[in-house]
């Protein structure tokens, strides 16, 4: 399903959202400049699960395999990559950014896509293949989405074959089916030990983080303005 707009309004401008959609299209920009020099990139900047692992769970720390983490966020593997994920991240980021605040927004986006990575790494910790996307922070997104907006709209495009007919569903039934969909196939594939181009468990762990993240932000932000308040 192809998201095309929300009917939840946002009371400001989402600043963050938009400088997040910026910088991952302008580090794409730069990746198409690099020709044959962008494995390179993808190799020291993508998050390396065989890396990670042995630097947290394994007790050899690394700043150097751990920092992917954040880097990897804002690494695309194609226009398609990219155009989805930004398309996902502008139709629901600016509602949770308004929520959240413009500072929390980012720090909730940046902690959301590292717990995503570190979900994907669990699964696949013997795998040495990069792991780049914001598909990850995005799916935190959607994870407080779900838990803020479950009753919004979602015009909705659902390709069938040759017909992409355009449907109106609710936030709770689109963001569920999403989870469920991106559950069962890290699943089958953690069953089949493959390892795959797409990071399934990336996506599933990215939703509920940004799902058990969303309380504790909101809470912030009730704390912060009591005390602005007295």
């Amino acid at each position: 399903m192809i998201p095309l707009r929300d009917t939840a309004k946002s009371r400001t401008i989402p600043f963050v959202n938009y400088a997040l959609i910026a910088a991952c299209g302008l580090v794409f920009f730069y990746e198409l400049t690099l020709g044959p020099h962008l494995d390179g990139l993808v190799r020291t900047y993508g998050v390396n699960p065989v890396r990670v692992a042995t630097t947290l769970f394994h007790g050899q720390f690394s700043l150097k395999a751990t920092i992917p983490l954040f880097t990897s966020m804002f690494l695309h593997g194609g226009w398609m990559h990219l155009i989805g994920n930004m398309l996902y991240l502008y139709v629901f980021g600016d509602n949770v950014e308004d929520r959240l605040g413009h500072v929390g927004y980012l720090f909730f986006y940046l902690l959301a896509g590292t717990g995503a990575g570190l979900t994907q790494v669990y699964f696949q910790q013997d795998s040495s293949i990069p792991l780049i996307g914001a598909s990850g922070a995005i799916a935190g997104v959607l994870g407080a989405y779900f838990l803020l907006f479950p009753r919004a709209r979602v015009l909705t495009v659902i390709p069938l074959f040759v017909f992409f007919p355009v449907v109106e569903v609710s936030a709770f039934f689109f963001l569920g089916f999403w989870f469920i969909l991106q559950f069962l196939q890290g699943t089958m594939s953690s069953m089949a030990g493959v390892t795959g181009e797409v990071a399934w468990w990336a996506h599933a762990g990215g939703f509920l983080v940004g799902a058990v993240l969303l309380p504790l932000f909101m809470l912030m932000n009730l704390l912060r303005y009591e005390r602005q308040r007295r």
